[in-house]
């Protein structure tokens, strides 16, 4: 990865602890843990997932990256850090105006997967539960994303089972990419109560997907097209159809961005930003970035 864009990526949040960062839906990022035991996007066959790329690029060189992104690392004591940091409940974002007054939303694990099986229950019991649910952390919103979302049910039972609620303002999500991973969300479906706030991220969105099935019980998709040098095609038709699905069922979607490579009825589209994620650069008619009430 060259010096120039990997200061490009940490320059847009890609950052291991970060009170401010460009990903649009959320205001600020924390990593309990650095490395990832591999998915869809990290594989032999396939290197695309950013948090890898960097590890390639940053591990075992640069303080607070994990020695390889396979090597799963514990770093206590983030999640505490992130809870001290400001409210900014009733306060507007100048870059971010979607965001409207809410808590500062705080995306968990953007460059790792914490529910890796190496890391154990109590880890993310003390490390995660623990500053969540604390007095600082309550006045955020916390935003926990994995693409194991079978620990993260597994997590959730281990908690009550110790007479303890899955945190109101811990919500949970899962990624998926294919029709063939959408499996995850019945997994996700088994996190926390009927409180819980469960989430998909769709992205990177690689094919024609569909989800109506789901949506009944879903409170939020985030969805994106893939961005960097190797990035596989986003049709706006996918974009369409989400938002028909989503309007459908009554579920609010986020289109975070369209990506490097974007297609519209055949036809490439060139955008000024890399990875089209500068939505005044999209159609008026999918520029639609909404939030659970």
């Amino acid at each position: 990865m060259p010096d120039s864009m990997a200061t490009k990526a940490l320059r847009e949040g890609a950052t291991v602890l970060s009170v401010k960062t460009k990903i649009q839906w959320c205001d600020s990022t924390c990593n309990p843990t650095m490395g990832c035991e591999g998915c869809e996007l990290w594989s032999p066959q396939r290197r695309s997932c950013y948090a890898g790329i960097l590890h390639v690029r940053f591990g075992g060189a640069t303080r607070g990256y994990a020695p390889t992104f396979e090597e799963v690392t514990h770093y206590p004591g983030r999640m505490a850090e992130a809870a001290t940091w400001p409210d900014l409940t009733g306060q507007r974002r100048a870059d971010k105006p979607w965001l409207g007054v809410r808590p500062r939303l705080i995306f968990v694990s953007d460059m790792s997967d914490s529910l890796s099986s190496s890391v154990p229950f109590p880890y993310l019991d003390q490390e995660i539960i623990a500053n969540v649910t604390s007095d600082l952390g309550q006045r955020h919103k916390w935003l926990w994303l994995t693409k194991r979302p079978d620990r993260m049910a597994g997590f959730s039972v281990w908690l009550a089972e110790r007479g303890r609620e899955w945190p109101e303002n811990l919500w949970a999500g899962t990624s998926i990419t294919t029709q063939g991973t959408t499996g995850r969300i019945k997994s996700l479906l088994q996190v926390g109560t009927e409180e819980t706030i469960r989430f998909l991220s769709v992205e990177p969105q690689v094919e024609s997907l569909d989800i109506g099935s789901w949506l009944p019980d879903l409170d939020w998709v985030i969805q994106g097209g893939e961005s960097g040098r190797n990035a596989r095609p986003f049709d706006l038709t996918w974009a369409r159809a989400m938002l028909k699905q989503t309007s459908e069922k009554g579920v609010p979607v986020f289109l975070k961005q369209l990506g490097s490579l974007v297609y519209d009825r055949g036809r490439r589209l060139k955008y000024q930003d890399n990875h089209a994620g500068d939505w005044s650069e999209w159609p008026k008619s999918i520029r639609v970035r909404q939030f659970p009430a």
